[in-house]
């Protein structure tokens, strides 16, 4: 009776296909085929392989492209760190991770990141200028590059210093005039940021300057445009608008900071950002329509004559220069195969 119970239990698993050895019966815990890995090589070639293994000066693997024989090869001869990197990153599941950059593309990029900070969501300060002013047009931040005026410097947004020293006792009077009645950017808020850029492209600071400078004596050079100094300071003035002319005035250096304020002048908050690249600039207080040029204060008794002109119009057109948000992608590392 036994012998025929066993006779059909073999019958039976021979017609659905169970007829196999125990031993070939797959674990359902272990994936019925090894995952192919890459062994690399330091002259840039890999052997694929199911598994490898380091014993004493050689590695041993079992080939792929062979079923599976077992083979080795000198330990010298093996990238093991681009191997094991190469195995992480097919790992299942890895291509949910983040990249993992090398410490020189991390450096890079730490470096690329303070000369171009963000400063509203996707929209970041660029490479090439030096003086840009946050604005908002239409509920779309935009960063809106401002040119120099007062300047035999073409219209590009370069850093100039044209030296003009300010008699502290003397009253207010003109010192400058600028080109039309109105300036070519409008900005459309009245709360305004101001970002100045006083690093180098080497990641350096400028300690006094920034561009080579002039006086006013009547020297026909003109200065080398660079970015500012980090040594200045900076106030906007509100400026008087004549039929084909805007006239800047001077003012009393002295008692900015103090608790005497002074017409059409308004003071401004600075703070460096992270990097020491850029140095951002906020008016105390807010700017009402009309016209207005952002002043550098370069010491005690001297000014700028460069002044970066601007205007607040909420119902202007939208600056044509205008930086709007972007989508940034994170830094990646290009898989090699």
């Amino acid at each position: 009776m036994l012998c025929a119970v066993c006779m059909l239990l073999s019958a039976s698993s021979v017609l659905h296909g169970q007829d196999r050895h125990p031993l070939d019966i797959p674990d359902p815990s272990q994936p019925e085929t090894p995952q192919r890995q890459r062994l690399i090589l330091k002259d840039g070639s890999y052997q694929l392989v199911l598994s490898y293994k380091v014993v004493g000066s050689v590695v041993q693997y079992r080939s792929a492209e062979r079923g599976g024989e077992q083979e080795e090869l000198p330990l010298a001869l093996v990238d093991l760190p681009a191997t094991e990197r190469w195995k992480r990153e097919h790992a299942p599941g890895a291509q949910n991770l983040p990249p993992v950059l090398s410490p020189e593309l991390a450096k890079e990029e730490s470096a690329r990141a303070a000369r171009t900070p963000i400063v509203a969501p996707d929209l970041r300060l660029p490479e090439e200028d030096s003086v840009l002013a946050l604005d908002n047009f239409q509920g779309t931040p935009e960063l809106v590059p401002l040119p120099q005026q007062a300047s035999d410097l073409n219209k590009e947004t370069a850093h100039a210093v044209q030296k003009f020293a300010i008699n502290p006792a003397s009253s207010a009077h003109r010192i400058a005039d600028l080109r039309s009645n109105k300036a070519d950017i409008q900005l459309h808020v009245a709360d305004p940021v101001f970002y100045v850029r006083i690093g180098s492209d080497d990641g350096s600071v400028y300690t006094s300057g920034g561009a080579l400078t002039v006086d006013t004596h009547g020297a026909s050079g003109r200065a080398t445009p660079g970015s500012g100094s980090p040594n200045s300071g900076y106030v906007i003035e509100r400026i008087d608008v004549r039929y084909d002319s805007r006239v800047v005035d001077s003012f009393r250096i002295t008692q900015l900071g103090t608790d005497k304020p002074q017409p059409d002048v308004i003071e401004m908050k600075m703070e460096p950002l992270s990097g020491n690249q850029w140095l951002k600039l906020t008016p105390v207080t807010p700017l009402e329509f009309g016209e207005y040029a952002l002043v550098e204060v370069l010491s005690s008794h001297e000014v700028n004559l460069d002044v970066w002109d601007f205007g607040i119009h909420p119902t202007a057109p939208e600056n044509i220069e205008a930086q709007r948000p972007e989508l940034h992608r994170a830094p990646a590392l290009n898989q090699r195969h």
